[in-house]
């Protein structure tokens, strides 16, 4: 028992720590975009970084947002038998993505984190996350509210299409996205949100 917790608690730890890299600050900073705490929301985000003009900048931030969930998970697959083990690595991921110690706990939404996170656990439920985002967002242009139905959707999405176990980190996940979103659920019930413009073929993670 002493050694299952000491599993969970290093992969925990170690996911935390990768999930709390600033891929955000850190693009932005190669590309000379400035600090991107300073720019737009302040978000350390995709969303943001795109806010900057930069569509390249904003696509490998995207990617290394995603990928640090999915390889916090895939790691500790690789290093331990532990079954549960890549569950917490994946939740304290996005833990640390949202809450990382280097920027005094102010990060991010977490979204491309959870859906690499849903994809590396349970590929399924990731694709269907995914493609909810998708449906909705085309449906009603609203990158933050494709964000809220797809991980909502993404625990039935996992009870069906993986474990129970996997369908409480889906919830889990879930609810952090939907306490994190706040302000944006505050302004779609005031019709203030802003919408994906038609103009742009590229849809946008709400991060």
């Amino acid at each position: 028992m002493n050694d299952v917790f000491l599993i969970h608690g290093l992969a925990g730890l170690g996911g935390y720590l990768l999930g709390a890299v600033p891929f955000g600050i850190v693009i932005a900073r190669l590309f000379g975009l400035g600090d991107l705490r300073q720019i737009g929301s302040g978000n350390i985000g995709a969303t943001n970084v795109l806010r900057t003009g930069n569509k390249f900048a904003a696509l490998l931030t995207l990617l290394l947002d995603s990928g640090k969930g999915a390889i916090a998970v895939g790691v500790t697959y690789a290093l331990t038998t532990e079954p549960h083990a890549m569950l917490a690595a994946g939740f304290w991921a996005v833990m640390g993505h949202n809450f990382p110690i280097w920027l005094k706990f102010k990060g991010g939404k977490g979204v491309a984190t959870t859906l690499g996170v849903l994809l590396a656990t349970a590929w399924p439920v990731g694709l269907a996350a995914i493609a909810t985002w998708i449906a909705t967002a085309a449906i009603f242009r609203y990158s933050s509210l494709a964000a809220l139905i797809a991980l909502a959707a993404a625990p039935a999405f996992a009870w069906y299409l993986a474990t129970p176990q996997h369908a409480i980190l889906a919830a889990l996940l879930a609810v952090l996205a939907w306490v994190r979103h706040h302000e944006n659920i505050r302004r779609l019930l005031k019709g203030e949100e802003s919408k994906i413009s038609k103009k742009k073929k590229t849809h946008r993670f709400n991060q």
